[in-house]
């Protein structure tokens, strides 16, 4: 996949694509939906199929003070979107000069002159322009006008009648619920980070943990989750599959300890390999308590030992090979049956 951070001068061959267009933060199924309407447009037109997103997310941008928020950070995001079969990406950095282009320029100097689009995507709800002024009927309307035509997806509903959005994502989390959370998204939600040097004390307890800082990811509901993770693979490895292992990872402060920021703390079960310095990806399946202090190290202990029985007999069910294919998603994501 071809990532583009401008809107001018865009190399021939991309000229002329289907392009989805939206933040696309958490990548879940109805952002699935969207894309794979593209997808068949592409195919239909004979055209390149494009993804248009926006660095740093808007909402970053007018209201930078908010608490962490990003389901998809931008390498998480490049990877999902590659996933899905997308040729071109176009991040368009979000900077002051951008947030004041009119609905009316956005279309005509970036979608029509720019990026000469053969076809645009987008969700319904989707806004754009200065003061967020322009709707799909602007879209539409002015699409004709230069050339290109429109397509608006209607929100995609799951089976308990919800409609998948990031907002709702990130409700879930917060709520210490990652398993609904992951049939919205299509797949288990995952921290990403390099793996530091910690204060050791889970080794000194007999749980040797692997530590990431949260960063600018969403904070989901402090406490102790079964989770798999996964590193990434080796330079010249020629293994295409990740291997993904079984683990429990504690996410918050440690009240005991009383961390100065919020730390994930992943102890993977029969592991013994020096990991500091590499990139892990820790996916969460399930939330098993919230966090809580103790009244000595012994009770700590017994509690964690607790933890990770229960955290084995969670995994030990969960048919992660089925659900966690060479892709990223799960099976049957809407408007994914048309994939190669």
């Amino acid at each position: 996949m071809r990532i583009l951070r401008h809107h001018q001068k865009v190399p021939s061959a991309f000229r002329g694509s289907v392009v989805a267009i939206g933040n696309f933060d958490g990548i879940h199924r109805g952002h699935q939906a969207v894309i794979a309407k593209a997808r068949r447009l592409a195919r239909e037109f004979g055209a390149p199929l494009s993804l248009m997103t926006f660095e740093p997310h808007p909402r970053r941008f007018f209201k930078p003070d908010l608490p962490p928020f990003r389901l998809t950070p931008f390498r998480v995001k490049v990877r999902l979107i590659e996933a899905l079969g997308v040729e071109c990406l176009f991040v368009i950095p979000f900077t002051r000069e951008f947030s004041q282009l009119s609905a009316e320029q956005f279309i005509e100097e970036v979608l029509g002159g720019g990026l000469g689009v053969r076809h645009v995507v987008v969700g319904d709800n989707f806004r754009f322009g200065h003061k967020a002024a322009g709707d799909i009927e602007l879209l539409e309307r002015l699409g004709h006008a230069n050339g290109f035509g429109v397509t608006a997806v209607s929100p995609v509903t799951g089976p308990h009648e919800e409609v998948y959005s990031s907002t709702l994502v990130r409700d879930y989390l917060m709520a210490g619920n990652p398993t609904r959370a992951a049939l919205l998204l299509g797949r288990y939600w995952e921290i990403e980070g390099r793996v530091s040097h910690g204060h050791k004390r889970g080794r000194d307890l007999g749980y040797p943990t692997a530590n990431i800082e949260l960063g600018e990811v969403l904070q989901p509901a402090f406490g102790v989750y079964a989770v798999r993770v996964a590193f990434d693979r080796q330079s010249g490895s020629d293994d295409s599959r990740t291997a993904w292992y079984p683990a429990v990872a504690n996410i918050g402060t440690s009240p005991m300890f009383e961390n100065p920021a919020p730390t994930l703390e992943a102890f993977i079960f029969d592991f013994d390999r020096d990991i500091y310095g590499e990139h892990m990806r820790v996916a969460l399946v399930d939330y098993l308590r919230p966090e809580q202090r103790f009244e000595d190290l012994d009770g700590l202990k017994a509690q964690m030992a607790e933890d990770c029985e229960r955290a084995r007999a969670t995994l030990a069910w969960e048919e992660w090979d089925a659900l966690w294919p060479a892709s990223p998603f799960m099976a049957n994501q809407p408007g994914g049956e048309d994939r190669e």
